[in-house]
């Protein structure tokens, strides 16, 4: 079979879906190389700053490695922009919706959050509130993502900073995005219906 017959999903049959999977699973082996060509993609998008997106993604990685945080969160501080050019009003949830599966909900939470986390710095020029953020204090995962904002995202717009190159983070790209999708011993326990990590990108905690 090199293609299935069917033109409706409806009317596809179990052998048919089985070879799709298969191709699926194949393509989705290539996630790291899509993720790394995006993240070098970067450095020629959203102009104005003193370094590029793809310094201000690295040197966000390097800092959160500096301060001792672990694989998963500075993966996430690497992507955590990477939406700005396909979703440039909700780059956090695009972000947050690439990490989903491989890491847990902390993380997941974290970028999906950061964005309006980051108002506090200037929304208040743009007649914005920067204080939104806080319907959020009494959520288990709020502080964390305060220390994100305040220590390597704000912070990493400094064409100074001694910031590691991408092939530095490669490795660490390749190795979190290899997992298998919702791996439970990464993600936690999940089903199809309202998870864990659903109620992390929701906002709130129950």
């Amino acid at each position: 079979m090199e293609t299935v017959q069917f033109r409706q999903m409806k009317d596809g049959t179990k052998e048919e879906y089985l070879f799709l999977t298969k191709h699926e699973d194949e393509y989705a082996k290539g996630l790291p190389d899509r993720i790394l060509e995006a993240l070098k993609n970067l450095e020629n998008t959203l102009s104005g700053y003193q370094v590029s997106r793809l310094g201000h993604s690295l040197q966000s990685a390097t800092r959160a490695e500096a301060d001792g945080a672990d694989e998963e969160m500075i993966v996430a501080a690497l992507i955590h922009d990477l939406g700005d050019d396909l979703a440039p009003h909700n780059h956090s949830q695009y972000a947050a919706s690439i990490l989903r599966p491989y890491v847990r909900p902390e993380v997941t939470w974290i970028i999906n959050q950061h964005g309006l986390f980051q108002n506090v710095y200037y929304a208040h020029f743009l007649g914005g509130d920067p204080n939104e953020r806080d319907y959020l204090k009494d959520h288990p995962w709020y502080q964390a993502c305060v220390d994100f904002c305040e220590k390597w995202d704000q912070s990493s717009f400094d064409p100074d900073y001694p910031t590691k190159p991408l092939s530095h983070f490669e490795p660490l790209v390749r190795k979190i995005f290899s997992r298998t999708a919702f791996d439970p011993q990464y993600v936690g326990e999940q089903t199809m219906g309202k998870s864990a990590v659903d109620i992390a990108m929701s906002g709130t905690s129950e």
